[in-house]
């Protein structure tokens, strides 16, 4: 088991840069991809990020592409999402996630995904 914990949420203006953690438990994440979701509400959750749990090779969505960083410690077992120029079409629910032990490349949908953290509010105001 792994247990997630994400921080760093709040209320920016447009333009704003926040900066999400994940603190991670139970389970070193070395041997797990990891990745950023996010909800908005009446949406479906999206793939925002993820990154390998090998060589550390990142993938985005388009709408973050550019503007969000996705990095990991493994000697610290967090995951951390530097968001910058945000808009307020990032205006959700974050949620950080660990996939299946040793998967090649990232996987961008939520079933790719085991572990769950039960989420940090991000609202960017115009």
């Amino acid at each position: 088991q792994v247990q997630l914990v994400e921080s760093g949420g709040g209320l920016v203006q447009a333009g704003d840069s926040l900066r999400l953690s994940c603190a991670a438990s139970g389970q070193p994440i070395s041997r797990y991809g990891m990745g950023w979701f996010r909800q908005a509400p009446g949406k479906e959750r999206e793939f925002v990020a993820g990154i390998t749990w090998i060589g550390g090779n990142t993938y985005y969505a388009d709408s973050v592409k550019g503007r969000f960083t996705i990095s990991r410690d493994n000697a610290k077992n967090t995951l951390t999402l530097q968001m910058n120029r945000l808009k307020p079409e990032d205006t959700a629910v974050y949620y950080c996630a660990a996939g299946k032990a040793y998967t090649p490349g990232v996987v961008t949908t939520t079933p790719g995904y085991d572990y769950w953290g039960q989420g940090t509010q991000v609202t960017v105001s115009s």
